[in-house]
């Protein structure tokens, strides 16, 4: 039996990371305005530690949706694989040469392209898709907070997020 509302327990483990971190800088700077100098340091310590984890958990919660689109994402040992419905696909990151966010799906979609395959096209709110956070960060001159605002604004269009040369169609703009 549960004292939460359904949506208020979605709401907590879509933003878990920053209420951890929230808790553990205010743990360290308990430390820090308690009882004299002697936890000072290690106080401090958990202050930045905490509000790292704040910060990493922010972006994490802006990322993830609900996880009741379509089909499921796998991802392991840098390949991200989708297994939906009517669609799927693999694609190695390393091999991977663009990422595109097209705002004009419903939902969202990412499409993940490489070179001699048919792009992947993933829904945001796919189960398991909050793990293409942590896959993305790997993308070498990939811009987080870049990504983030594009996923949150609102508009119809497609926008390439990363690309790893200047190959996209010039119809594409880069955010």
């Amino acid at each position: 039996m549960s004292f939460l509302r359904p949506e208020a327990t979605a709401t907590l483990m879509r933003w878990r990371e920053a209420l951890v971190g929230a808790a553990v800088a205010g743990f360290g700077l308990w430390w820090v305005l308690g009882p004299g100098l002697l936890l000072t340091i290690p106080g401090a310590a958990l202050v930045i530690a905490g509000l790292g984890l704040f910060w990493i958990g922010v972006q994490r919660g802006r990322f993830r949706a609900d996880g009741a689109g379509l089909g499921q994402v796998q991802i392991d040992e840098g390949q991200i694989t989708y297994f939906g419905p009517l669609t799927g696909g693999s694609v190695a990151l390393r091999e991977m040469v663009r990422l595109t966010l097209h705002k004009h799906m419903r939902p969202d979609h990412w499409q993940l392209d490489q070179p001699g395959q048919a792009p992947v096209l993933i829904p945001v709110n796919a189960l398991g898709a909050d793990g293409l956070f942590d896959a993305f960060s790997t993308l070498p001159g990939l811009r987080t907070e870049r990504m983030l605002h594009a996923l949150q604004e609102r508009g119809g269009q497609a926008v390439v997020i990363w690309e790893k040369h200047a190959s996209r169609p010039a119809h594409l703009a880069l955010h």
